[in-house]
């Protein structure tokens, strides 16, 4: 469960952003909130953002996959056992001199179970790892922060926890500690931090390529799962199969079968809608978050698919009694029919914005004020408010109507 991400000096973020998945009180749907018996914080299950084209949405999804892969990247080259350079490059804030040299910074609060909850902390210039650290603390009253190790300045301290003489202070000022950890040695605090990175599902529709990729779990039961699915949201599909094709014996073609009037009919995925097609693919990781209890980022989750159908994929997320391993989804959306009261709280709705500078923004609705200095009213029609640039992010309605 994530419940805090914070970062500075990435792509159109020049100041420090906070994501913050905490949820606050006084809003609805309560009962939709993730929590676990140690403590009483509660969580989020889904974040949303809006905002204009070139606002800074998809780069807020960017941020949190660039930290993920930076730990994974160089776990799965490891397991993979490939020659890849395990380096990532990352891209400051460049509308401003001083921005280009100084460093890129990530921060992530999370909860890989219900009895620890992690802080990691790590900064990067240009492509150097200046600072690194990992916190844990136990779940409960009265329990202290423990500190796992620190690095900075190419000085490593270990905590006492993992603390080991056989265990290498020295490390490729490239690649994070973290992941150098885990691929060495086996210490149940590193694994359990880990695990989390790794259960990480981030998917960006923006990029055509994403659809040549799908995702469909083992088993009889996980196929049922999805087809019921695909027939709760009206998609008549009574089977589907992978099907080798003649001439590529490594290649498959995905066949969809409809029964009509009691015939059955094959059709190749690329014979569906785009609609149907996107859900075929969102639907499974859909499904394996839920399942999981992982943390699932889309960047344009809305796009091809009705209203209604985002507006389910949402409630499968809130729903207690199918989210039952403390799931999360945080998207991006242009789709302001589905931004209601009788779907989102106040703190679950995020806008992106450009500053004056060409900086993004990034802020919720929770944070705003009406003209009575009052938070948003959790039952406004925040659709109509936001449409009428109440809430900034303009998302230029006002410009296209002075046009001539």
């Amino acid at each position: 469960m994530l419940c805090q991400f914070t970062f500075e000096n990435f792509k159109s973020y020049k100041n420090e952003t906070i994501l913050d998945l905490q949820a606050v009180s006084g809003q609805n749907f309560q009962d939709s909130l993730l929590s676990n018996t140690a403590d009483k914080n509660e969580f989020l299950p889904v974040s949303v953002i809006y905002g204009p084209n070139g606002g800074g949405k998809s780069n807020v999804l960017d941020a949190i996959n660039c930290i993920v892969s930076l730990v994974m990247k160089p776990i799965l080259i490891f397991k993979n056992n490939t020659n890849q350079n395990a380096a990532m490059e990352l891209t400051p804030f460049l509308f401003d001199e001083d921005s280009r040299n100084k460093p890129t910074k990530f921060e992530l609060y999370f909860r890989p179970n219900e009895e620890y909850e992690y802080r990691y902390f790590i900064t990067i210039t240009k492509g150097v790892i200046d600072e690194e650290c990992l916190y844990r603390r136990k779940l409960g009253k009265g329990s202290r922060i423990a500190m796992l190790f620190e690095r900075s300045c190419g000085e490593i301290e270990l905590g006492a926890s993992i603390n080991r003489k056989k265990i290498n202070l020295e490390v490729n000022d490239q690649m994070p500690y973290l992941s150098f950890l885990y691929i060495n040695y086996k210490l149940e605090p590193i694994i359990l931090a880990v695990d989390w990175f790794e259960k990480c599902v981030i998917r960006n529709y923006a990029n055509p390529n994403t659809e040549r990729h799908l995702i469909i779990g083992e088993g009889d039961a996980f196929k049922q799962k999805l087809l019921q699915l695909m027939n709760d949201v009206g998609i008549n599909i009574t089977n589907f199969d992978f099907v080798k094709k003649a001439e590529n014996e490594a290649a498959y073609d995905l066949l969809f079968e409809h029964t009509v009037h009691e015939k059955t009919y094959q059709l190749n995925i690329h014979q569906e809608s785009d609609g149907t097609q996107k859900l075929f693919h969102v639907l499974p990781l859909v499904i394996i978050a839920l399942s999981q209890g992982r943390l699932l980022v889309i960047d344009e989750l809305d796009a091809k698919l009705h209203p209604k159908l985002l507006k389910f994929i949402i409630m499968l997320f809130k729903n207690p009694e199918i989210n039952t391993k403390n799931a999360q989804i945080i998207f991006t959306s242009h789709d302001v029919s589905t931004m209601k009261s009788s779907v989102f709280r106040t703190d679950e709705i995020w806008f992106a914005c450009k500053l004056d500078d060409e900086s993004s923004d990034l802020y919720s609705l929770y944070e705003l004020r009406d003209e009575s200095g009052n938070h948003i009213h959790p039952s406004a029609a925040f659709d109509k408010q936001y449409l009428e640039g109440r809430y900034g992010a303009d998302p230029y309605f006002q410009n296209i109507m002075d046009w001539k």
